[in-house]
């Protein structure tokens, strides 16, 4: 039972599942059904399914039988009412079609004439759209013929414009047309021809300037020297209304007024009139200039004709003309790189000196006209263009250029020996330098380099004056100046500061106390001076320092050139006792002028000496020196004389008797010795203000030989050679002694006091005094007592001489030790030298 219900209940569920599944088939579109029917094949009642379904299909087609069944009437009906249009229809159309062939007969000829006029409309149309054409087409074509025209007349800039405004204008409105686009396509190589050529036309002009750049620069420099010529001249002119208190002082003031003044008619023109003129020169020449590049032809100017400007000699509209076509073209940076590329090319080989640039001035203007012209023309580039070149640029290039061109002088300047070419170098390097400082380069570097070169210049001074020196030296006679009337007095005298109250009382002929060479040597150290002088102008120096750089060159001239001339002189082989002497009385004369030359210095630097750090002048020292060297030589010279005289001397040391007199080669000393001193009378007295004694030179030099020829005597009676001698060879050599002391007592030089002279020989006096008189017991017992007879005699020497003597009575007598007085004489020198020996240990000890 309960089987049979729950059967009944699924047999509800299943219909009523299936009639869902039916009514979805029925709502749902044909594509979705999909997942409905695989619902019933994956059940199990799909049988029963297919019965339910079939049996809808029945139902439907029943419906649809009966809706069809109810309408059939009306279509009946509907199809026999268009039966009979059908045929209404076929009348109508041959109406139609008769009413048409009728209409088409009628208006054939109206037809004609329709075309006629239609094709009459459509000519004027295209005349008109033609000429509308045209009148575009016409000015881009006259454009385009212009283009040409100034391409060909080389009018580059202006056809720049035109081929802007044919781009931008002119084309744009007939752009669909095929020449047009040719056009079009030809605008890029047209402007790549005009860069071509303009940039052809800026290579020619780089070319131009850099072959004249030294005409340039020589024109530049021209100008600056026609300047300094007229501030040297206003100098002048107002120097001479100057009055003399106020002379020194005002000239100063005139330098600053000057300094100030602007240039004069002809020269550089000031930075604002440079730019104004720029500007101008630019609207006027720029792009619409048909001139060439290059360098203006300029005949050399007459002294009074005015010098042109530098940059009046160059055509600068190739760069203007270029710049402006890359600026319009948008390449004014490309353009700037290249033209500061090629000027730094440029400045590399301007920078470069030729290897014989030192030999003559030419090739050192050369050089400077060259770097002067490079850099005037990037002035004028500058202040004319905006941007082309910098401050930046142009200190840059400077840098680079003071670099090398100091290199370079200081090389090429070592080369030279000549003093005037190395002072036409400063006066180049002066004019180059104030030039390129009018257009507004630093140049302190190069007037530092001056400070060097000037040192080399004193050095060449110094070696052309040593030329100098030595000739005037060489040539001279050694003599007092003759002179034989007022005019030739007057003449020397002005020649060199002398001033002799007596000498001028004296009649003529007279003679001046020197020679010849110290009026020249005082002209020669006054030119020297003025040399000097002429290389510190227009340095910018102070006087002080002009005045230092004056004292310390003279100083070397003095205490070096002109001392080792002096210093030559004196130590040559052949000089004599004569030329000493006047030499002595030369530079004595030559220091007494030296404060003239203090004062002449003073005078043309407008520095006192008691200014603070003044230099002071060696000369006093230099002369003192040489003279000192001259009294030294003299000195030499005797003791020379005397040692010849001495290796005559034949004495025989064995001679038991002495002669009569004394010897001959004394004898001929002593009068030697007496002629000499006699030449000594014209020595000056010394000049040093603690020391008035006159003839001290003479003092000194007689006192010298005396002193000489004692030691020599001394030496000559101890040397070793002589082994033996007697007492009457030693009574010889005291007759020579006292020859030499009657010599010292006669007074061959005044002015020594008592017996001074005479001291010379004391040493030998005391010596043999004390063996001729054999007077030992008194220089025993009062050896070393301040009042000792012999105080003279040293032991050591007494000692060598009593064995010389000792060994000669030895062997002179082999029988002498038989005689009593003998043996006694002979214990006599054995006691004497026992007790010798004993004084010289205890001395030593």
């Amino acid at each position: 039972m309960e089987r049979g219900k729950m059967a009944e209940l699924e047999s509800l569920e299943t219909a009523a599942e299936h009639e869902r599944i039916l009514r979805e088939i029925e709502s749902t579109d044909t594509a979705c059904i999909g997942p409905t029917l695989r619902s019933v094949y994956d059940g199990e009642e799909h049988g029963r399914f297919m019965e339910k379904l079939e049996a809808r299909i029945r139902n439907h087609d029943r419906e649809i039988e009966k809706m069809c069944n109810f309408h059939y009437q009306g279509f009946v009906d509907s199809i026999t009412e268009l039966l009979k249009v059908r045929g209404e229809a076929q009348k109508l159309k041959n109406q139609v079609t008769d009413t048409n062939r009728k209409l088409q007969n009628e208006g054939k000829e109206l037809i004609i004439a329709m075309e006629e006029l239609k094709q009459c409309r459509l000519q004027q149309r295209n005349i008109s759209a033609t000429v509308d054409k045209l009148t575009l087409c016409l000015p881009v074509l006259e454009m385009y013929s212009k283009l040409r025209e100034q391409m060909k007349s080389k009018r580059h800039y202006p056809a720049l414009k035109t081929l802007e405004h044919l781009e931008h204008t002119y084309l744009p409105q007939v752009s669909h047309y095929r020449f047009c686009k040719i056009m079009v396509d030809n605008i890029p190589k047209l402007r790549e021809e005009i860069k071509e050529v303009s940039m052809s036309d800026l290579k020619d002009f780089l070319e131009s300037i850099r072959k004249h750049s030294d005409k340039i620069g020589e024109t530049a420099m021209k100008q600056d020297c026609r300047y300094n010529q007229w501030k040297i001249i206003a100098k002048i002119f107002f120097s001479l209304l100057l009055s003399p208190n106020m002379k020194a002082q005002q000239q100063r003031n005139l330098d600053n007024i000057v300094s100030q003044h602007p240039r004069i008619s002809g020269g550089k023109k000031s930075k604002k009139e440079a730019c104004a003129s720029s500007e101008l020169e630019v609207k006027n020449t720029s792009p619409m200039s048909e001139q060439d590049s290059g360098i203006l032809d300029v005949e050399d100017e007459d002294e009074d004709e005015e010098v042109p400007g530098a940059q009046d000699l160059v055509d600068f509209s190739p760069v203007y003309r270029c710049l402006h076509i890359y600026s319009v073209l948008g390449a004014r940076e490309t353009f700037e790189n290249y033209y500061r590329k090629q000027r730094r090319k440029q400045a590399r080989l301007v920078l470069q000196p030729p290897s014989n640039m030192h030999e003559t001035l030419d090739g050192y203007r050369k050089y400077f006209n060259q770097i002067v012209g490079f850099f005037v023309v990037e002035d004028h580039i500058l202040h004319t263009t905006q941007g082309l070149v910098n401050r930046a640029y142009i200190d840059e290039l400077w840098e680079m250029a003071l670099s090398k061109t100091i290199a370079a002088l200081r090389t090429h300047s070592s080369y030279c020996s000549d003093p005037s070419l190395v002072l036409d170098l400063k006066n180049l390097i002066v004019l180059f330098a104030d030039t390129l400082q009018g257009y507004g380069f630093p140049v302190n570097q190069l007037f530092d380099m001056l400070l060097e070169i000037q040192d080399q210049y004193s050095e060449t001074l110094l070696k052309k004056w040593a030329g100098v020196f030595r000739n005037i030296l060489d040539s001279d006679n050694y003599s007092p100046i003759p002179v034989t009337n007022e005019d030739v007095y007057k003449k020397i005298v002005g020649q060199f500061p002398f001033q002799d109250a007596e000498l001028e009382k004296q009649p003529f002929p007279k003679k001046f106390p020197f020679s010849e060479f110290v009026p020249k040597v005082y002209n020669q150290i006054k030119e020297f001076i003025y040399a000097c002088l002429k290389f510190s102008e227009d340095l910018h120096l102070s006087s002080t320092e002009v005045d230092d750089m004056i004292r310390k060159s003279t100083n070397l001239l003095l205490t070096r050139t002109l001392s080792n001339c002096l210093q030559n002189v004196i130590k040559r082989k052949n000089v004599g006792l004569t030329e000493l002497v006047q030499i002595i009385i030369n530079t004595t004369h030559l220091e007494k002028s030296c404060k003239f030359l203090e004062e002449f210095i003073t005078n043309i630097t407008n520095v006192l000496p008691e200014t603070v750090h003044t230099t002071k002048l060696y000369g006093t020292t230099t002369f003192k020196d040489a003279r000192h060297a001259a009294e030294e030589e003299i000195y030499t010279n005797l003791n020379q004389k005397i040692d010849q005289f001495l290796q005559l001397a034949d004495y025989d040391w064995m001679a038991m008797e002495p002669g009569s007199k004394a010897s001959e080669y004394l004898v001929d000393l002593i009068g030697f010795l007496r002629s000499t001193f006699a030449v000594f009378t014209h020595l000056p007295g010394d000049v040093d203000v603690h020391s008035t004694m006159s003839g001290k030179v003479a003092q000194t030099a007689c006192m010298s030989a005396c002193k000489h020829l004692s030691t020599s005597l001394m030496q000559l009676l101890l040397e070793a050679e002589v082994r033996q001698l007697t007492l009457g060879a030693l009574q010889q050599f005291n007759l020579d002694v006292e020859e030499c002391e009657q010599f010292a007592r006669s007074g061959p030089v005044p002015g020594f006091q008592g017996d001074t002279l005479q001291l010379a020989f004391i040493d030998l006096r005391q010596l043999l005094d004390l063996f001729i008189q054999w007077d030992w017991s008194t220089y025993l017992a009062d050896y070393g007592q301040p009042t000792c007879k012999y105080l003279r005699v040293n032991p050591t020497t007494a000692l060598v001489l009593l064995e010389k003597m000792k060994d000669t009575s030895r062997k002179n007598n082999v029988f002498a030790q038989f005689r009593k007085n003998e043996r006694d004489k002979q214990k006599l020198i054995d006691t004497v030298a026992k007790q010798l020996r004993s004084l010289i240990n205890s001395h030593h000890s």
